[in-house]
């Protein structure tokens, strides 16, 4: 079979490994200029898993209309929060940096290489995944870093995936990770994230947790994804021993006019504003790298809702990203999908 080129800038391991694991993210415009987010929208938006309009429909709106009216306004979001990279593509190469040298350490040659793929924009996860069986790796496990499944995410990762071993002669033992959303290791990182931002900044009156949204009409057809934020909201705000009144979930980053999932983060700040509520801390649990969603959307744009609409103190938690303990969280994940080889 002909097989996709190998993903650029990763280098062989220096050992023996017989197993692989693929972290996985969204990905990310190539440069912060109006054509480079052009044809990560235009990629992007054309997934059927992330809008599920017949493509006859759907890519004369999208090339016509949505493309040239976002392109110029997207780029100029990214260019503020740019700095010789995409945010969440560096986190995400120090997140792959940072696993591969703990499970060096912990595992020695028996640990497996550590790779790094993006749904849209490369490196893809088809040249990845052949790259790792033209070095003779036998077993390959994909991590999607969304703790929360869903099918215009992570269902969008096992859809390359599959399209990869539709056409592979050899097939890899492999293991897809489908969620973590109630992990124990989880639930502990973004907990000792909150109580960390406490002990810096002080606590407020309110903690929201704002995860990203998807249409609502998604979730009637079956997708899990409302159902397990509702369940990470729940185990984080009690391992952090809050009453029901001092957290709430939201959604944010909503696209287009269909009904998104509610309530809505900019609508829910409003509205706690209006309530008297001083100061919030902000998080956005979804995210396992601050991105444009987190960094500007979050930190900028909904900060300023919240003070318009008479709130005080906004703070934003940062996202898990590189920490030590995400990265611990990572590694059990690998080695309970059996990605370690054994010494015998």
């Amino acid at each position: 079979m002909n097989l996709p080129a190998a993903a650029p800038g990763d280098d062989a391991p220096d050992w023996n490994a017989s197993s692989a694991v693929i972290l996985v993210n969204l990905g990310s415009p190539r440069a912060a200029t109006p054509r480079a987010v052009s044809g990560f929208l235009a990629e992007f938006l054309s997934d059927r898993r992330v809008v599920e309009l017949p493509p006859l429909l759907w890519q004369p709106i999208l090339r016509g209309i949505v493309i040239p009216l976002r392109a110029r306004r997207v780029a100029h979001a990214y260019a503020s929060i740019w700095s010789g990279d995409s945010p969440l593509r560096a986190i995400s190469q120090r997140q792959q940096q940072l696993l591969q040298q703990r499970l060096r350490r912990a595992h020695g040659d028996a640990a497996p290489w550590v790779r790094l793929a993006m749904t849209y924009q490369g490196p893809s996860i088809a040249a990845t995944m052949a790259d790792c069986q033209r070095r003779g790796i036998e077993r390959i496990c994909v991590l999607p870093l969304y703790p929360q499944y869903s099918a215009t995410t992570t269902g969008a990762v096992f859809d390359q995936v599959s399209r990869y071993l539709l056409g592979a002669r050899s097939l890899p033992e492999l293991h897809l990770v489908r969620d973590y959303h109630d992990a124990r290791a989880y639930i502990d990182a973004l907990a000792a994230s909150v109580r960390e931002h406490w002990r810096e900044h002080g606590r407020a009156e309110h903690l929201l947790l704002s995860f990203h949204g998807i249409p609502e009409a998604n979730v009637l057809k079956g997708d899990p994804y409302a159902r397990q934020c509702e369940r990470t909201a729940q185990l984080l705000g009690a391992r952090l021993e809050l009453p029901a009144s001092a957290f709430s979930l939201a959604y944010q980053s909503r696209f287009g006019r269909a009904k998104w999932l509610m309530p809505y983060t900019s609508e829910t700040l409003r509205e706690l504003a209006r309530r008297g509520v001083r100061s919030v801390d902000v998080m956005s649990p979804a995210f396992a790298a601050d991105c444009l969603e987190t960094l500007e959307e979050m930190a900028v744009e909904n900060r300023a809702v919240f003070l318009e609409s008479g709130g005080g103190e906004y703070r934003f938690i940062a996202c898990l990203n590189d920490r030590d303990d995400h990265v611990g969280m990572m590694a059990q994940i690998v080695c309970g999908a059996g990605c370690v080889a054994s010494r015998a």
